[in-house]
């Protein structure tokens, strides 16, 4: 065996020890539901891969907010974090592969966010009581409290994005950024023909439905797309349509609102409102961008967003 050879094969034996080593120390701190060093203990766990590895890698979690066992992604070692709040139904993964995978590690740690019921945050079934992005927002709370972490980025988007709005009103210490697009603080009769018009997936293009079906399989997607109409149903009629629209005024972050001029599900009425009503926010329009711009224009996307969050960064957020 030449000298190189020997050099890369001693190399791997040692890079696959350190992967095992800190697997197995993900593994113990998955069993902590309440020790507020816990993010700490996972940045230990990284500084056992090499630079590039780390930065790249995507690191999978379980911790117990609220009595529910939610499963967060983490990736990035930058002194800036952000959290990553998805849509309806939507998991870290279906949502943010492109922002997990393109997002600048050095200067963001992303932490991405499924809620109770979604992706891999099951058990339990997901349920739909009257406020359930309020009961998000409470979870995501939480989960920064496990965490102990005491500001951060976040980005959500269309539920993700009511959550985010949510959590920035009720936890204006924690919320330092805000950046949310196909998000709304109202539903309107229109909103409702809109979310009716889409209850039955077999209406749906093969590739809107094929990553939910995957991710869920037929039964209980088919079951909770249509829960869900249902649920944004009672916040039309037991609160006269009304998400969040009191909370606006309280959120102190700086706010991005990103929309898509062909978004079909979120009329410009709602970034508009939004805007109008979140003090100091921005306001930008992706004219070709429907409501999965951050997916469709990721490129645009995430360079517009790291920008926005590179403005703030003299006094970056820390765990």
């Amino acid at each position: 065996m030449s000298r190189a050879l020997h050099q890369r094969s001693i190399l791997i034996r040692a890079l696959r020890t350190s992967i095992k080593q800190s697997e197995q120390q993900v593994k113990y701190v998955h069993s902590d539901s309440g020790d507020p060093r816990f993010y700490s203990l996972i940045q230990q766990g990284n500084a056992m891969f090499l630079d590039e590895q780390r930065r790249s890698g995507i690191l999978s979690h379980k911790i117990t907010v609220n009595g529910v066992r939610l499963h967060f992604e983490t990736t990035g070692d930058g002194p800036h974090t952000v959290l990553l709040l998805p849509g309806a139904l939507g998991s870290s993964r279906t949502d943010f592969s492109k922002q997990l995978s393109d997002f600048d590690k050095k200067e963001y740690t992303l932490v991405a966010f499924d809620p109770r019921g979604y992706g891999k945050s099951i058990p339990p079934t997901r349920t739909w009581p009257l406020e359930f992005l309020q009961r998000d927002a409470d979870d995501v709370n939480g989960l920064c409290q496990k965490l102990g972490l005491k500001q951060a980025s976040v980005m959500g988007w269309s539920d993700g994005g009511i959550t985010a709005m949510i959590l920035a009103a009720k936890n204006p210490d924690l919320v330092k950024n805000l950046i949310i697009w196909g998000a709304n603080a109202y539903i309107t009769e229109n909103d409702m023909k809109i979310f009716n018009s889409i209850r039955d997936i077999d209406t749906w293009s093969e590739a809107m439905r094929s990553p939910f079906m995957a991710l869920y399989g037929e039964e209980y997607f088919r079951k909770q797309w249509s829960n869900w109409v249902d649920a944004y149903q009672a916040y039309y009629e037991k609160r006269s349509g009304d998400i969040c629209k009191d909370d606006l005024k309280k959120i102190k972050a700086k706010t991005l609102i990103i929309h898509g001029i062909k978004d079909p599900l979120v009329p410009l009425e709602h970034p508009d409102y939004l805007h109008h009503h979140i003090k100091g926010s921005r306001l930008y329009m992706l004219p070709e961008g429907k409501h999965n711009l951050h997916i469709r224009y990721y490129r645009e996307f995430n360079f517009l967003v790291e920008n926005f969050l590179r403005s703030s960064m003299k006094s970056p957020s820390h765990l």
